[in-house]
């Protein structure tokens, strides 16, 4: 597949992300697709794994959207920098509803086989996230 073709692949997974509907995901991933993230439950998840795993974030911030900042394409792989924002408005990690807006970044690189995405790995700022939240103090804070 072409590097065009391979990159509408990936930013059609993404407005799959951003319109909460993760069933876009079965036409842009393979069957054998993987997720590596080792800050998630399951590290190595399947498709319909990462569909939960992302639904129970979508859940707890349902206004949650992702901006494309950056996007390099090299071979087979996909490489994205992306922005998230959205309202901590349902319970997430064991935090509570706390209504704070969130902002947090994340980079992900896709390898894609036949036009559709195969691996996909994913690295973000969960303790950023955390402490937004207030699920893990911010620098400085619950200093005596």
């Amino acid at each position: 597949m072409s590097q065009e073709e391979n990159k509408a692949a990936v930013r059609r997974f993404w407005e799959g992300f951003n319109d909460h509907n993760l069933d876009v995901w079965d036409e842009v991933c393979t069957p054998n697709f993987i997720n590596h993230d080792p800050s998630l439950p399951v590290a190595d998840a399947d498709l319909s794994t990462i569909k939960e795993i992302i639904g129970g974030l979508q859940a707890a911030f349902p206004d949650l959207n992702a901006s494309e900042e950056d996007l390099v394409s090299e071979g087979d792989k996909i490489v994205v920098r992306r922005t998230f924002r959205g309202t901590h408005k349902g319970e997430f990690m064991g935090v509570p509803a706390s209504a704070k807006e969130v902002t947090f970044a994340g980079i992900f690189v896709s390898r894609l086989a036949g036009g559709k995405i195969e691996e996909h790995w994913a690295a973000f700022d969960a303790l950023g996230l955390l402490q937004q939240i207030g699920g893990v103090p911010a620098p400085g804070q619950g200093e005596s």
